[in-house]
């Protein structure tokens, strides 16, 4: 059997206050994974995949450090492609680490799976009490723009975030076999091709809980749990998903989305 090349990448990325200004204090980057800062005055990082994609095999570890009072958006060039597996899953670890003060927005672009493809993803984040977080992850279905359906795959999506050390909430999600007819009953996706979820820590989380279930369609809700806010929406596919998301990320955030979200 031909051994097929494999992609690895990691970065690790340590953001510090400086006389005022959050700046660069460490970066590592290796292999397929980059960072770029187009708008550094602004202390946003954009991650970039130079392998084009993610199939079986590969793997990803993305580290984030943000220090006492420094602020860091992170988003990501392209929505990533995680394509047919040969081979075992694509791996993706992020870890993340917002300190005293410190604000982090965590907006990458929607994670496209296509037919047969295989993800494990892991999210962990420790945050201090008083720190400011915004996440937001989405996954779509396939594009069903093409005409794609996701028929079998497999996706285990793992999250735990800790405030002071302590678990505060913890997720997993797994689709795996059937995903067209797992995701069809009405207890897992009720059909729909696509989905997010969105935390955030943040003195507003009771002024943003009130005024989202009032706005939310039927296939998304919010709660607080230990005062973090989730969110969870489904949508019918990327498109409906995508025209969903920056108003209510702009309105959860405390800084203008980035550009890369409007192109």
């Amino acid at each position: 059997m031909t051994q097929l090349q494999r992609a690895r990448g990691a970065v690790r990325l340590t953001m510090r206050q400086d006389g005022g200004r959050s700046r660069i204090a460490h970066l590592f980057q290796e292999g397929s994974a980059k960072l770029r800062f187009p708008r550094l005055a602004d202390a946003q990082a954009v991650f970039v995949n130079t392998a084009g994609g993610m199939a079986g095999g590969d793997a990803v570890t993305i580290e984030v450090d943000v220090e006492a009072g420094a602020e860091l958006t992170v988003t990501t060039q392209a929505a990533e492609r995680v394509y047919r597996a040969h081979g075992g899953s694509a791996r993706v670890d992020n870890r993340l680490q917002v300190a005293q003060g410190a604000s982090l927005s965590w907006l990458p672009q929607e994670t496209i799976l296509y037919d047969a493809a295989g993800l494990e993803r892991s999210f962990t984040v420790d945050l201090a009490a008083d720190s400011r977080f915004l996440a937001c992850e989405s996954i779509v279905l396939g594009r069903t723009a093409m005409g794609e359906t996701v028929r079998s795959g497999h996706l285990a999506d793992r999250w735990r975030l800790r405030r002071d050390g302590r678990l505060v909430y913890a997720d997993d999600l797994v689709l795996s076999g059937a995903v067209d007819r797992i995701g069809a009953r009405a207890a897992a996706l009720d059909g729909a091709r696509a989905m997010a979820s969105i935390l955030v820590q943040g003195p507003d989380g009771p002024a943003h809980l009130a005024r989202l279930r009032a706005t939310l369609p039927d296939s998304a809700g919010a709660s607080l749990i230990e005062g973090l806010l989730v969110v969870r929406i489904l949508a019918e596919d990327g498109f409906a998903l995508r025209a969903m998301l920056p108003p209510l990320l702009q309105a959860l955030a405390k800084r203008p989305l980035p550009r890369l979200w409007s192109l």
